[in-house]
């Protein structure tokens, strides 16, 4: 399968490493940044250096591939899936954005081709496993999903490091976040929601922000009492993103906020990403929760060190690339994340980056 893989940061060069090396996939790596494709080589594997803002340019650079995976920053999402239409390649990506992912299953309605946007952590893997759990009850009530990508060794005020898009993270933090209470589906503050909780002996709290539900709110729509999304931060982080971005009113001047994060906040390879998902309902009349709680750390390999963020953003598009050519997937149209069964997922070479990880089995 010839793969047009847009985007050679630090989830591209991962995504592309883990296709070629299967010997299934012929990758051209897409980039503007001669550095970054330069980092990139081996077996299966070719680069190209095409601006990926000019159209025209990466529509003839799409042409003759069977799928486009974007791995470049959201605001691009729509841009790229539309001449991925136009170049009769399937597509794939990593989007948070609510808009985009719309917009996209507009482009999807009726095409020959697939499209298949969130298919990361949050939004993806974390809306599978909430969609699998939801399966086993007779009647919904409450599916809380809660996902963190976190430094293991916490050092500044803000007790965060960089651990991927500078862009995504101001993203999920300054819009609107989708969710059901008492049944009817509205939007909800980001950053409002405060909680705090202990797992594994460690303190976190979890707060609203956009876009990790994916499309459940749709799916889920008429059966669910409450269904919510939060990010998982350790505590004191929402309060100081709150003086950021709306006391110092830096949500109005988002370029100015991410140019200090990346100044002032070092990014870091040793972190660790916590899935957390409860679900319940009735069984058979009873009253029951399910719990899906893991932590996957980093891979601190000599050759090629792997951030836990790369390892569980990467693996979930690898492994809904290799189930569509697989055929466990619709093969046009729009696919949801919640469309892929967790066993198929948990079974596949890619998706076993989440089953090697370490179950938590107290939570408190």
């Amino acid at each position: 399968m010839h793969i047009a893989l847009l985007g050679a940061g630090h989830i591209g060069q991962t995504i592309a490493r883990l296709l070629a090396a299967t010997g299934d996939y012929q990758v051209t790596l897409i980039d503007k940044n001669p550095q970054a494709l330069a980092r990139v080589s081996g077996p299966g594997i070719t680069t190209r250096q095409v601006d990926t803002e000019d159209q025209p340019a990466l529509l003839a650079a799409l042409r003759g591939h069977d799928a486009a995976v974007n791995a470049l920053p959201y605001h691009l999402a729509i841009a790229t899936a539309t001449l991925a239409r136009e170049a009769g390649c399937h597509y794939f990506d990593l989007t948070e954005d609510v808009a985009a992912t719309r917009a996209i299953q507009q482009l999807a309605d009726g095409a020959r081709t697939a499209f298949m946007p969130q298919c990361g952590l949050a939004p993806g893997f974390i809306g599978i496993v909430a969609h699998h759990l939801a399966q086993g009850f007779d009647t919904l009530h409450d599916v809380k999903m809660r996902v963190g990508a976190l430094p293991a060794f916490p050092t500044n005020a803000l007790k965060y490091n960089l651990t991927w898009s500078v862009d995504g993270l101001i993203n999920e933090y300054c819009h609107p976040c989708e969710a059901i209470r008492d049944g009817q589906t509205l939007e909800v503050l980001p950053l409002e929601g405060l909680e705090h909780f202990s797992l594994d002996g460690t303190e976190y709290e979890a707060f609203n922000t956009s876009g990790g539900l994916g499309t459940l709110c749709n799916t889920l729509a008429g059966r669910v009492r409450t269904l919510d999304y939060k990010s998982v931060r350790y505590p004191g982080h929402q309060a100081l993103m709150k003086l950021l971005l709306e006391d110092l009113q830096l949500k109005d001047d988002q370029a100015t906020l991410k140019d200090i994060l990346r100044k002032s906040v070092p990014g870091t390879m040793q972190d660790v990403v916590l899935v957390f998902v409860t679900v319940s309902g009735l069984r058979d009349g009873q009253l029951l929760q399910e719990v899906f709680a893991r932590k996957i750390f980093a891979d601190r390999s000599e050759t090629h060190p792997l951030s836990a963020i790369q390892i569980t953003t990467a693996a979930g598009i690898c492994a809904a690339v290799d189930l569509f050519r697989e055929g466990k997937l619709p093969q046009s149209g729009f696919i949801r994340q919640e469309q892929v069964a967790l066993p198929d997922f948990l079974a596949n070479r890619f998706g076993k980056a989440y089953q090697q990880s370490r179950q938590v089995e107290s939570i408190g």
